[in-house]
């Protein structure tokens, strides 16, 4: 039996895994690290799968290298050496029936400069951008604004709908409308709490500050699934499956966890335990015991996606470009498509098949689910491919659907908690009311990337082994 501490990690994503993996590098051999993953499988928003005989992602498929949480373990596991950057190859923005470059400079797609956004905007807004300097400002330190309502004053509602709302789309699966500013751009917020002179300085001074440094993104050959496998070996765990943590109830020394689906129901005591799922499980499973800590668990939202994982025989010719925004409002059903062998150099070999994912549904347009719908899966293929061929009908380039070889639906159920105004200071303030031995992982409380679980499971780690102390 083992002498050192018993540790329950809830949830088997990458911030459970890293969390196990750092426990263990702390406390060694002799502590007991149970993960329980109430799936069937581990990797939560991550997920490597094969498609056409080819690895890919069907998540999450790349992470900012400009931030060191996830480069930074990615060495420690000695996987250095399959992190790969993205071709040259830029995203172009769909709008108005045709492709348009992606805006640059810009800010998660707020324009540097009304150059950046001419031919995509509208002139009307366009010149709301160059005249924005010579306009009244006034910037409240208690403001608290979404990004699109921010934009939308300054800039136009044109900008927010094809520039911002893409760019945005696809990190949080949410409207410009619903993130707050400084949930999403924490570096221009601050900007204009320093008293910058107006909207278009401050952006114009971080994208200044952002040029040069190289590459954005960057990915794993083999997928995330080396990532993960090599977690989970490092870590020395052997992670429980379909393991349904119903219930945490504080005692003397720990908590005790009712867990079921496993061989039979039962009742578990640990001396500490890290929840790394979403803030709405943590907070229904401290509904009971914790009900005014849970409260504002339970009271974030999750959004729902769907991503069509799509293989084509060798040699399919695909626009130009890494990947195409849709513009809010656009014809197209699809949000987005990335190009993946476009996009990244491993993916395209000359026997390999050409790799192209849809992404469907945002925050407040859900798709409906198989059982609401039956054959919506069906219903998503088709217009993946459909959305695609008109893609390709506008770059001048064959109709792609007749070289399908294979294809993937992967459903992501309340996949990423939404960043509303308020929602990163009501995690703050959650952390510092936290009971004793519990800690807080994942997506939900430090930001949505990969870097930014990696180091909020790590932060919590660290909260937590102080709490042994």
């Amino acid at each position: 039996m083992s002498a050192g501490p018993r540790i329950a990690v809830v949830g088997g994503g990458v911030s459970g895994l890293t969390a196990a993996y750092r426990l263990r590098r702390e406390l060694g051999a002799d502590a007991r690290i149970d993960v329980l993953e109430a799936g069937e499988r581990l990797g939560g928003v991550l997920h490597t799968t094969t498609v056409g005989g080819q690895a890919v992602d069907v998540g999450a498929e790349a992470f900012i290298v400009r931030r060191p949480e996830a480069l930074g373990l990615v060495d420690e596991l000695g996987l250095g050496d399959r992190v790969v950057s993205p071709t040259g190859r830029r995203p172009a923005v769909w709008s108005g029936g045709r492709l348009h470059p992606l805006p640059t400079p810009a800010l998660m797609g707020i324009p540097a400069t009304p150059d950046a956004v001419a031919g995509l905007a509208d002139p009307a807004d366009v010149e709301l951008i160059r005249t924005e300097p010579d306009r009244p400002w006034h910037w409240d330190l208690s403001a608290d604004p979404t990004v699109g309502d921010l934009v939308t004053e300054r800039f136009g509602p044109s900008v927010v709908a094809r520039s911002v709302d893409p760019m945005l789309g696809g990190v949080y699966s949410s409207l410009a409308g619903d993130i707050g500013l400084r949930e999403a751009l924490p570096a221009l917020a601050a900007r204009l709490d320093a008293g910058v002179a107006n909207l278009t300085d401050a952006v114009a001074g971080l994208v200044a500050e952002a040029t040069g440094s190289g590459p954005v993104f960057g990915t794993l050959v083999g997928g995330y699934r080396v990532l993960l496998d090599a977690l989970q070996q490092a870590a020395a765990v052997r992670p429980e499956l379909c393991a349904h943590v119903r219930e945490l109830e504080p005692t003397a020394t720990g908590w005790t966890l009712h867990v079921g689906g496993t061989a039979r129901d039962d009742v578990r005591d640990y001396d500490g335990v890290i929840l790394a799922i979403p803030a709405w499980m943590a907070g229904h499973l401290l509904r009971r015991s914790l009900p005014d800590f849970a409260a504002p668990l339970r009271a974030v939202q999750g959004a729902s996606s769907v991503v069509v994982s799509i293989a084509l025989a060798p040699g399919t010719p695909l626009p130009d470009h890494s990947g195409v925004l849709v513009g809010t409002g656009e014809s197209l059903r699809a949000k987005a498509f990335t190009l993946s062998s476009q996009k990244w150099a491993h993916l395209s070999h000359d026997d390999a098949p050409v790799s192209v994912r849809a992404s469907f549904g945002r925050f407040g347009a859900p798709v409906p689910s198989v059982d609401d719908e039956p054959g919506v899966d069906d219903r998503l293929r088709t217009e993946a491919l459909e959305d695609l061929d008109e893609v390709c009908r506008a770059a001048g380039v064959a109709p792609a659907s007749p070289h399908v070889v294979d294809t993937y639906v992967q459903r992501w159920t309340d996949g990423l908690p939404v960043y509303g105004p308020g929602h990163l200071a009501a995690m703050a303030r959650l952390a510092e009311a936290r009971p004793r031995r519990l800690v807080l992982a994942g997506s939900s409380y430090a930001g949505v990337g990969v870097p930014a679980c990696i180091g909020q499971a790590g932060r919590a780690v660290a909260a937590l082994l102080t709490d042994l102390t």
